[in-house]
């Protein structure tokens, strides 16, 4: 029985994705791409991210840091390589290495994007953690457990996307010209030394039915400029966002299958 015209665009564009077979350099999902996909099955929620990098400015990518970095005592040390963060602003180059197309937009080569964790369906850093310290919960998020972590750092060998920080120092010791009100969020557990951290979606805050705070920050200055939803449910604003633009991933070749997605 022959395709009609919709299920051949369907499959032809799939099959464009996902290279019939393996994996590309770079991976385009057309609106509609993730519809396409066998998404595993699940019975509950697969939390995922879409950042609209079209219109996201330096300001408003400074406010999602500094949210984020309040919200989960983040401590700033200054540009050195003791620094901590768990989201951060990086350029085109770095945060598409992989990207083949030459021919681009300038506008989007010249870009800052804003980088947190992945939190991949398939996350190396779980499975190279001796300890169990880094795990995926059930709703797809990759979580630290930084009193079962002993600081060996084979998550941060493990990690293709570099999105883990190591507390070298004290983070109760930053420097204090740097972090006037340090702890900033009293409920939130600050960390010690010998440990990694990284971003967990907000999930204390997913569990008092909030947004990550980066996501609530963005959209009070620019409405939709993120968005955050259920994967799994055909009726979430994400997966909405996902069958209305064209949307790619990090790294998509290595297979582990992030669940952030960015506009260009």
């Amino acid at each position: 029985m022959g395709l009609d015209r919709r299920e051949f665009l369907k499959v032809a564009g799939l099959s464009a994705v996902v290279g019939l077979g393996g994996k590309t350099a770079f991976e385009l999902l057309a609106p509609g791409a993730v519809e396409a996909r066998s998404l595993p099955k699940a019975e509950g929620i697969r939390w995922a991210m879409v950042i609209d990098s079209r219109n996201m400015d330096e300001a408003i990518m400074d406010k999602c840091i500094e949210a984020c970095h309040k919200e989960h005592n983040v401590p700033n040390f200054g540009p050195v390589k003791e620094a901590i963060f768990w989201i951060w602003k990086e350029e085109y180059e770095h945060t598409f290495p992989d990207q083949p197309n030459p021919y681009i937009r300038d506008e989007v080569k010249h870009r800052d994007f804003l980088l947190l964790c992945n939190h991949c369906t398939n996350p190396p850093c779980v499975r190279v953690c001796p300890t169990k310290a880094t795990f995926k919960r059930d709703d797809g998020i990759v979580m630290m457990d930084q009193h079962r972590c002993i600081g060996c750092r084979f998550c941060m060998a493990g990690c293709p996307f570099g999105v883990r920080s190591f507390n070298w120092g004290d983070p109760r010791k930053a420097p204090k010209e740097l972090n006037p009100d340090f702890p900033a969020n009293p409920d939130y557990p600050t960390r010690s030394k010998g440990v990694v951290e990284k971003c967990t979606f907000c999930a204390e805050l997913l569990a008092q039915g909030k947004l990550p705070s980066c996501v609530e920050a963005g959209n009070e200055m620019k409405e939709g400029v993120m968005v955050f939803g259920d994967l799994n449910d055909p009726e979430s604003e994400v997966r909405a966002v996902l069958r209305e633009h064209y949307t790619i991933r990090r790294k998509p070749q290595l297979g582990t299958e992030p669940n952030l997605f960015f506009i260009v």
